[in-house]
């Protein structure tokens, strides 16, 4: 890795100068995660000019990270480790090397008096504080820089699976956290409360239990005892706050186990619920319930967003959630009380032996369902010959049926339900635009179907009924070899709605499959998993597809005006932010290899700006340990360049004769820089990019 002292000594001026711009300083860009940036520079008019800047590969893969920009850094989780890149250049800072690192990205704090800002990390079960000016451990925070977060959440085990794989939120100087305890068989697990931490110290401030203790309200929802050590029931994507108000807005998953309640009767509180807290003290402010006694793994985990509804001559301060079930609920975010109203609809009942469904389940009068949630065999894909034949065996040989919304799953035949556990809505979330009125989604239109089995559970011993189907728990309603979906078209849409009328205002279809492609069949949609980001430029920027696409659309009518290739699929979210060159920037995360889909050996962060015009990619590449250099100098690059700076104190064959690696080259540069060599920072990183292209060697 390339440490030249100069560069640390010009990232004291650059913060200065950069906190006039404009950042992107947490992962929904504000505490209400509005994904909304008053970035204008690149508008629906050039966007076709944007070209790709730099590159930076964190060499591995399997993130989902959302990056943060602060005061000329750029922050951002890897698989192996957190990285400090510059926004402008895309080259290496610092980096902290660590393990099972959180999958969608981290928070900054800006610090306080005699104390350096941090950011803060779920890392292999922990909470991990770091200085942001050097990415080492802080001091002082909890055991050397980290907090157990298994401690005080283990009830009567001894043991339990913890770990923190969104980022946390901040407010004021409390770091609060959701978590991933066990979510599947069996039930006991660790609980799932939300908490807050002093950023200081790492002392516990407050808890929140997820599921209510006896004596506090709700734990009559749990009979019997079902409350003890139940996990799930947490937070395992994203938090809002509504600085304002000091609400913490918390969206809560489903109890253990996902897929059977015998075990848990009754509604389950808070199990599924829009949860709103007090941020300074975790007391309960309210809540709705958005699916009672869960049996479809129908968790939300999207950040409730925070917008204002003009509505009977009134602005209202709402809070809006998406769902797996592709529903999008809009409350008074002070009361908890519908904006648009919520009525509960009956429900088809589940057979399964000691089952007991909810009879109903809440709906938003408005919006409408935004993902498909209905299928009838005249839905049937009918495209392609094989593959309509394909679908047809596949929906009449395992003898699926559906009963609409909710359909439970029976110990014979299939259900096949709508939406899959993917969504509908997933951890993506909404983007707005507060001048339009519109919030922006993507939503899969893909089903899932299966039945439940009597088995023996491996871990426990015991039997119990568990989800499965001929291709196991989770077998989508496509063709697995080619994830085709079985559904006619669009097989994923961005969606925008009017948050003053609850309608919705247009539907684009999003992503494409290249074998359909291939055959003529355009404007598909695909499977999406990430989430978009809205401008004042009148765009709206996603990534999601799973098809290697970058792409923007028009925020007011839903025209795709732009799309480009990257490195693997954006399963994350893009951030924008003005670069201390004057240029705004936009960029996303490609993740290869990602939770769901295949990708390329690292993750690629990707940022673009706008080029001269020509509507063309221009690809400068570089790994974390290639910085760039100044791409506004080309003569540094030259031969002449390196042999007039160089040749002063060695001949050309002294270098030439030598073969080393890029982090040697840079070693060398760095000694000659001690000895008094004058060279800028940007003069540095050309002459080792130069020596590493033309005088390095393979494989080091």
């Amino acid at each position: 890795m390339i440490r030249f002292t100069v560069l640390f000594s010009l990232l004291a001026g650059i913060a200065s100068a950069q906190s006039a711009a404009t950042d992107w300083p947490m992962f929904g860009h504000d505490p209400g995660a509005t994904r909304y940036s008053p970035l204008k520079q690149i508008d629906a008019g050039n966007v076709t000019r944007l070209e790709r800047a730099w590159t930076f590969h964190t060499g591995r893969p399997g993130t989902e990270s959302i990056p943060v920009v602060i005061d000329g850094v750029l922050y951002v989780t890897g698989a192996n480790g957190v990285f400090a890149v510059d926004p402008v250049t895309g080259h290496e800072i610092w980096r902290h090397e660590a393990t099972k690192v959180a999958l969608r990205g981290l928070a900054y704090w800006p610090g306080g008096k005699n104390m350096h800002p941090r950011v803060f990390v779920g890392i292999a079960g922990r909470l991990v504080s770091l200085d942001a000016t050097s990415g080492q451990p802080a001091t002082g925070f909890g055991d050397e820089g980290s907090i157990d977060l298994k401690q005080g959440v283990l009830g009567d085990l001894k043991d339990a699976v913890m770990a923190l794989q969104s980022p946390p939120v901040i407010y004021k100087d409390l770091v609060i956290t959701g978590s991933v305890p066990n979510e599947g068989s069996p039930s006991k697990g660790a609980y799932g409360d939300i908490r807050a931490w002093d950023a200081r110290t790492g002392k516990l401030v407050w808890q929140f239990h997820t599921v209510p203790r006896p004596g506090e309200p709700g734990n009559e929802t749990w009979p019997g005892g079902s409350w003890k050590n139940r996990s799930g029931t947490n937070n395992w994507g994203f938090l809002s706050i509504d600085i304002e108000r000091g609400l913490l807005f918390v969206p809560l998953g489903s109890p253990t186990s996902d897929f059977y309640g015998a075990d848990r009767p009754g509604k389950g509180l808070y199990g599924n619920s829009l949860v709103a807290l007090d941020a300074a003290t975790g007391k309960l402010r309210w809540y709705q319930q958005l699916v009672h006694h869960d049996l479809w793994d129908y968790d939300p985990a999207a950040a409730p967003i925070l917008i204002t509804v003009h509505r009977h001559g009134r602005a209202i301060p709402a809070v809006a959630q998406i769902t797996k079930m592709g529903l999008a609920f809009i409350f008074d975010r002070r009361t908890g009380e519908p904006v648009f109203g919520m009525e509960e609809r009956p429900v088809p009942q589940s057979r399964v032996p000691g089952e007991h469904t909810w009879p109903t389940q809440p709906f938003p009068v408005w919006p409408p369902p935004l993902a498909r949630n209905t299928f009838s065999p005249g839905d049937l894909y009918n495209l392609t010959p094989e593959h309509a034949a394909f679908c047809k065996d596949l929906f009449e040989k395992n003898q699926m049926y559906t009963e609409g919304p909710y359909t439970p799953l029976p110990t014979e035949r299939n259900a096949l339900l709508f939406p899959s556990t993917l969504g509908g809505g997933n951890w993506s979330g909404f983007s707005s635009d507060p001048a339009l009125g519109y919030i922006f989604t993507n939503v899969n239109n893909i089903g899932q179907w299966g039945h439940m089995e009597w088995r023996k559970d491996p871990k426990s011993g015991e039997f119990t009924w568990v989800r499965t189907s001929p291709f196991g728990a989770y077998a989508r309603f496509w063709d697995p070899a080619t994830r085709i979906p079985c559904t006619k078209p669009p097989f994923g849409e961005l969606v925008a709605v009017n948050v003053n009328t609850g309608r919705i205002a247009w539907r684009s279809p999003l992503g494409s499959i290249p074998a359909l492609d291939q055959r003529g069949i355009h404007d598909t949609g695909s499977m999406s998993l990430g989430g978009s980001i809205a401008t004042a430029g009148g765009v709206v920027f996603i990534a999601a597809t799973n098809d290697h696409q970058f792409r923007a659309f028009e925020s007011k009518s839903g025209r795709l005006l732009w799309q480009t290739s990257i490195d693997a699929n954006g399963h994350s979210i893009p951030i924008t932010y003005l670069g201390r060159d004057g240029r705004q920037y936009v960029a996303i995360m490609a993740a290869g290899g990602g939770a769901y889909f295949g990708g390329a050996p690292s993750d690629a962060l990707v940022a673009f700006a706008l080029g001269g015009g020509s509507g063309e990619i221009t690809e400068r590449t570089q790994s974390s340990a290639e910085p760039a250099a100044n791409t506004g100098d080309k003569a540094m690059a030259s031969p002449e360049f390196f042999e007039k700076t160089c040749t002063r104190c060695h001949d050309l064959d002294t270098v030439s004769s030598s073969r080393r690696s890029r982090d040697e080259w840079a070693a060398v540069v760095q000694s000659m820089i001690d000895r008094g060599a004058e060279l800028t920072d940007a003069q540095a990183v050309a002459i080792v990019n130069y020596l590493a292209r033309n005088y390095g060697f393979e494989g080091k």
